[in-house]
């Protein structure tokens, strides 16, 4: 089973105050020319998108220059909701693993339409949190929010700077179901930049009787 993560990108889509806006307009016409063909602008942080850390660090590499490998894998969802902080509980413990992914479901996806709301009040995780990711090793961080802090962003740079991608705005987590055991694919373009845009996806694994896996 696989399950969309991912906002819609569009000319409607919600940035972070101070980002452009998104335009996404029809450049041809069949009619006029022939052809279809969109033209789009966009900032790298529209949307469901990775940062990769040159985004809040001096690191010189680009998001697509790393290899694809870095974007998916075994993943984990925390529930985090109703906490104006994540900090770390003890059921936590067995989902953080070495080189995989975990994914934070705070549920303030609800208020992607109401751009004041959503950038301005949404969850973060807390200090202690971060730590253990990092010493955990994972690979990668997603939220169903625009960041896991505030500015100063002293936990972007801190989860950045120990080579951990941040998986940003994600949405639909609700729809994973609990207990099972899940993949992660958010691959970003192969672009000479600081983030991307994804199409992020779970797939949820499924073993049979026999332990073969079934996806």
């Amino acid at each position: 089973m696989i399950i969309d993560l991912s906002h819609d990108l569009t000319e409607n889509t919600p940035v972070y105050p101070g980002d452009p806006a998104v335009g996404l307009t029809v450049s041809k016409t069949l009619d006029a020319d022939g052809y279809t063909a969109y033209t789009l602008r966009a900032g790298m942080h529209a949307g469901t998108h990775v940062d990769a850390p040159m985004h809040m660090t001096r690191s010189e590499k680009t998001i697509g220059s790393f290899g694809a490998g870095c974007f998916c894998g075994k993943c984990a969802v925390l529930d985090a909701r109703g906490k104006d902080a994540a900090g770390f509980m003890p059921e936590y413990a067995a989902a953080i693993r070495e080189n995989e992914i975990i994914l934070i479901r705070t549920g303030f996806d609800a208020y992607y339409s109401d751009p004041e709301r959503y950038f301005g009040s949404h969850p973060v995780i807390s200090p202690e949190l971060a730590d253990i990711l990092i010493e955990g090793r994972i690979k990668m961080l997603g939220m169903d929010t625009p960041s896991p802090d505030r500015h100063p962003f002293a936990l972007h740079k801190k989860l950045l700077g120990n080579g951990i991608f941040l998986l940003e705005n994600l949405t639909n987590l609700g729809a994973v179901p609990a207990g099972r055991e899940l993949e992660l694919f958010a691959f970003p373009l192969k672009i000479g930049a600081e983030a991307s845009p994804v199409r992020a996806v779970a797939r949820v694994i499924y073993t049979n009787r026999y332990g073969v896996s079934r996806k």
